[in-house]
């Protein structure tokens, strides 16, 4: 009598025999590299959109780069045309305040030659008026009116 267990391995094999013979191997392995094909690919694409991604990276990374680079050129810029308008602004005033102070000064001059002329003017007035009464006191005829009137006459021309 032959063991249970022998006829167990018996049909165990007797069954993998069964499936050989249907080619239940041949779908089991075409399954698998049908599976190791998808993995492969899903690999295939994941790298593809890697470098993909790593492209679009490299230039995003580029263009912030220009962007930066562009967006300093552009505060350069700013900064050296508020410098130069500064620069001009500076001698625009001090060219303003340079004309403002020589016309201020023109017209203190100005102001003192009218007060100096009309001091002199003033001061001939008082000489001619005293000169009149000191002649007027000490001549008294009518050769001494004349030598007054051409004496007031010279003085006046001789003074304005």
């Amino acid at each position: 009598m032959m063991d249970s267990s022998f006829w167990a391995l018996v049909a165990l094999f007797l069954f993998f025999a069964l499936l050989g013979k249907l080619g239940v191997h041949k779908m089991v392995l075409g399954a698998l590299d049908k599976r190791a094909d998808n993995i492969r690919r899903e690999l295939e694409d994941a790298r593809r959109l890697r470098d993909e991604a790593q492209a679009l990276l490299s230039d995003y990374q580029r263009r912030r780069h220009e962007a930066e680079a562009e967006a300093e050129a552009i505060v350069a810029e700013a900064r050296a045309e508020a410098e130069q308008l500064t620069a001009e602004t500076t001698r625009a005033l001090e060219e303003m305040i340079a004309r403002r102070s020589k016309l201020a000064e023109e017209k203190i001059a100005q102001a003192e030659s009218q007060a100096i002329a009309e001091v002199k003017a003033k001061a001939a007035d008082l000489a001619v008026s005293a000169a009149e009464k000191l002649l007027k006191a000490n001549v008294t005829d009518k050769v001494a009116d004349t030598l007054v009137v051409k004496g007031i006459e010279q003085v006046k021309a001789g003074l304005n």
